[in-house]
């Protein structure tokens, strides 16, 4: 088990809380108490035959499962997690409780999920969902998707994904971007978009990724499609990939992983 230091440091009772219930269920488990990054991902890699699981936040699970499909062991055992800080949004979307006690009993007694992901050309990987906002901070159809962020990941979104005013005048919202789904052409570099939004499916059934291309910011027109490989083109773009900001590039594809990871959750 592996304690993330983040949760330790901002909800120790809650730590303590998971410990109790998971010591009292479970024949054998052993604590790991990393203080860096670095310590974490050497505790995962060297886990052995031992099932991980994470006590922490979405970026502690986002950084156990990078690490574990980096060694090539992601799907070796089922993810367990503890959501454990107010950054737990995606893990909640995903199907893991939100209250302490809830989780870590469905750590013991839950049932592994397979679980699709997205991985892009350079090694990137998306567990929930990606949207480009296209000059609007926070993405309208990713936050119906799942819960908001909170206000502190809005500003930052907002700082990384806001317009650059040219010669004082602000540029607008819209932005020309190429979008192509298994080949099919959602949107061209003559048609401004208002928000491209790409999320692995949660229904059984071919593994495919549900694509949804906004017009405009208001309801209006919008091209939505389920496919296999997604390809983003466009003048130097950013995207937001589960919770981080990742960007400028000029084209990403995204290629849909399936059956990749196992989550457990509760039965």
């Amino acid at each position: 088990m592996v304690i993330d230091p983040t949760a330790r440091a901002t909800d120790g009772e809650s730590v303590r809380i998971a410990k109790d219930v998971l010591v009292a269920g479970a024949a054998s488990v052993k604590f790991v108490l990393p203080e860096s990054a670095a310590e974490v991902e050497r505790a995962l890699v060297h886990r052995g035959r031992r099932h991980p699981v994470v006590l922490g936040d979405d970026a502690a699970l986002l950084r156990a499962v990078r690490t574990l499909h980096r060694e090539r062991t992601l799907g070796d055992a089922p993810v367990s997690m503890v959501p454990i800080g107010p950054r737990s949004a995606l893990a909640l979307a995903l199907g893991v409780p939100g209250q302490v006690p809830a989780a870590a009993r469905a750590v013991l007694e839950g049932e592994p999920r397979e679980m699709d992901l997205l991985l892009d050309e350079s090694g990137g990987i998306v567990l929930g969902a990606l949207s480009i906002p296209c000059g609007n901070p926070v993405s309208q159809t990713a936050a119906h998707w799942w819960t908001p962020v909170e206000k502190t990941a809005r500003s930052l979104v907002r700082t990384l994904t806001a317009p650059i005013p040219v010669n004082g005048h602000q540029p607008p919202r819209r932005q020309r971007l190429r979008v192509e789904a298994d080949g099919v052409v959602l949107a061209d570099l003559d048609q401004p978009v208002h928000e491209v939004s790409v999320r692995t499916s949660p229904s059984a059934g071919p593994a495919l990724a549900e694509v949804l291309v906004r017009r405009s910011e208001s309801d209006g027109p919008q091209v939505s499609a389920r496919a296999r490989t997604i390809t983003v083109s466009g003048r130097d773009f950013r995207y937001r990939a589960d919770s981080a900001i990742t960007g400028p590039v000029r084209t990403r594809t995204w290629t849909v992983q399936p059956s990749a990871w196992r989550l457990t959750v509760p039965r």
